[in-house]
């Protein structure tokens, strides 16, 4: 039984199902690495990666851990000219969240969230649960019960 995550509370008060899973991170790990230590398909498991607009709106996207996000895909998709990726040493302050353990569930305040379409070729997904090591896996009708989202095709095409 591991440690539960204010990601998994937040989970639980909605009354979401999840699975939860925890594994040894080293320093080096990337989201394939999470993947094989959790036993999951890297396809279904899913990054969360935050942006910024020019006018310093924020965007929320997640991205299968082996694809890229498209900027200008994610720019289109939430009716921006353009966005960037937010620098790391910004992420805590704007999300509450550290590189490598930021959830869409529970940020300081809740941002335009859109998940890869991709999401849809899975029963459920698996993403951070908030904290280094720890990883949820949540349906995504479950997921809306705690977050808005929008389903959108925003990875670099292959």
């Amino acid at each position: 039984m591991i440690d539960k995550t204010n990601v998994m509370r937040i989970l639980d008060k909605a009354g979401a199902e999840y699975k939860s899973y925890s594994y040894e991170r080293s320093a080096d790990m990337n989201g394939i690495d999470v993947a094989n230590a959790i036993q999951a398909n890297p396809d279904q498991v899913f990054k969360t990666l935050v942006t910024v607009s020019k006018s310093k709106q924020y965007y929320v996207f997640l991205v299968p851990v082996v694809k890229e996000l498209d900027l200008k895909k994610a720019s289109a998709c939430v009716h921006e000219k353009s966005i960037e990726m937010l620098k790391s040493k910004d992420l805590l302050p704007v999300t509450g969240y550290v590189h490598g353990g930021c959830s869409p569930i529970g940020m300081k305040k809740s941002f335009c969230t859109t998940i890869d379409s991709s999401a849809n070729h899975f029963k459920t997904i698996l993403f951070s649960a908030g904290k280094i090591g720890h990883q949820v896996e949540v349906d995504l009708e479950d997921l809306k019960k705690v977050i808005s989202f929008n389903l959108a095709e925003v990875i670099k095409s292959t």
